[in-house]
C-alpha cells in the first residue's frame, strides 16, 4: 500500500482547520479516523506531515547460513533444531532456527512408531 499524497494530507488539515470534526473529515476523504488524528498530532509535534520513508528491516541472522541449513537437512533428515545450532556454531534461539526451516518450506512430520492418542474399547 503506498502512502497517501501531499495533496490529500493538505486538504484533509485544510479541513481540519476549518472546523470539521475528525469523524467528519475521514468520512469525506475516505480515510480512518485515527490516520486523521495521528496526521494531526504529528503536524502538531514535528510540523512535518510528508509521508516517512519506509523502515528498511535488517535480514535475520539466518539467511547468511542457509545454504548450510539446507546441506544438513539433506544429510541427515532426522536432524533436532538443537543439533543444527550446534552445528552452524551461531547464537540463534531455537525459535529463530524453526521460523528459517519454516520459510525454508521444511517440514516438522510427526513420528508414527509411538502409540496413538486415540481411546479404543476393550474386549471383555
Amino acid at each position: 500500500m503506498s502512502p497517501y499524497p501531499l495533496e490529500l494530507r493538505q486538504r484533509i488539515l485544510a479541513d481540519c482547520d476549518a472546523g470539521m470534526n475528525t469523524l467528519a473529515v475521514a468520512v469525506k476523504h475516505d480515510v480512518s479516523p485515527a490516520w486523521v488524528r495521528r496526521l494531526k498530532q504529528r503536524r502538531r509535534e514535528s510540523g512535518e506531515i510528508a509521508p516517512r520513508p519506509p523502515i528498511k528491516k535488517t535480514p535475520p541472522k539466518w539467511h547468511a547460513y542457509a545454504d548450510r541449513l539446507h546441506t544438513f537437512i539433506r544429510e541427515q533428515p532426522d536432524i533436532t533444531l538443537r543439533e543444527i545450532r550446534e552445528r552452524l556454531g551461531i547464537e540463534v534461539s531455537l525459535q529463530t532456527l524453526s521460523v528459517a526451516l519454516r520459510e525454508l518450506k521444511y517440514t516438522i512430520k510427526k513420528k508414527s512408531c509411538g502409540p496413538r492418542n486415540k481411546t479404543v474399547k476393550t474386549l471383555r
